[in-house]
């Protein structure tokens, strides 16, 4: 049994199903929030999926991580998907009653998980050349498309001590989600994450350069981002499902 499989209490429904599919761990890794309008974000999301909110706005979460020891259930790890960054561009989003999380696009230097990605699962997976050093409390990340879009640097650094986000917060609202929907085929599909909850703790960020935004077609005041760190969390992900069927496919 999967070691997260033993603390469920904290999820807003029961685990799938079936039997997990892929495990993982996400490490040193950043949220980095900015409010922005709904209504900006409402033609992008498909109308099956409600753009969510958080003090009367939508928001958008930029969060470089580290993608630790990936791999298939069954079958052994292979070197590309061992130890890579990523680089992703999210908002949230609410399926009848299922919140979740919508990917604006997502940068890994692992060309099969990009492959992987948009292929079997719709997500906007981008390959892109990434550089993260580890730093004593948290990372730099630098990544960079071969078109020379989205390019991104930036350091983020942990403050504080370690918590668990109450619910009712917005660091809950914005982090305890397990559920990421996606378009495959001209339908919304949705599949189911499980971790432990998130370890955060109070961060700061500074950003040399950011072009994730404008590569989406999207343009923020990004002063004044609400930042939280974490370590790190161990991840499993289940079968895809067309969203609203509960029935896995593939």
């Amino acid at each position: 049994m999967h070691p997260s499989l033993a603390h469920t209490e904290h999820r807003p429904w029961p685990l799938p199903c079936g039997p997990w599919l892929w495990r993982m761990r996400w490490e040193r890794l950043a949220f980095i929030h900015h409010r922005i309008d709904a209504a900006v974000l409402r033609p992008r999301i498909p109308p099956d999926l409600t753009v969510d909110e958080f003090d009367g706005s939508a928001w958008l979460g930029v969060v470089p991580f580290q993608m630790t020891d990936m791999m298939v259930r069954g079958l052994p790890g292979v070197p590309p998907w061992r130890r890579f960054p990523e680089l992703n561009l999210r908002t949230y989003v609410v399926r009848d009653g299922c919140p979740g999380v919508w990917f604006f696009n997502l940068d890994a230097a692992c060309w099969p998980l990009v492959v992987a990605g948009r292929g079997l699962y719709g997500f906007p997976y981008f390959r892109a050349a990434m550089r993260l050093e580890e730093t004593a409390k948290g990372g730099m990340l630098m990544s960079r498309r071969p078109d020379g879009r989205a390019a991104f640097r930036g350091t983020y650094s942990s403050r504080g001590e370690v918590f668990l986000a109450r619910p009712g917060t917005f660091e809950h609202w914005a982090t305890e989600r397990y559920r990421v929907y996606s378009g495959l085929c001209g339908r919304t599909r949705a599949t189911d994450v499980h971790h432990r909850p998130w370890p955060l703790q109070e961060a700061e960020v500074e950003i040399q350069e950011n072009g994730l935004f404008a590569a989406s077609g999207l343009s923020i005041d990004e002063a004044s981002p609400v930042v939280h760190y974490t370590s790190g969390v161990e991840v499993i992900a289940f079968a895809k499902a067309w969203a609203g069927s509960g029935k896995a496919w593939g």
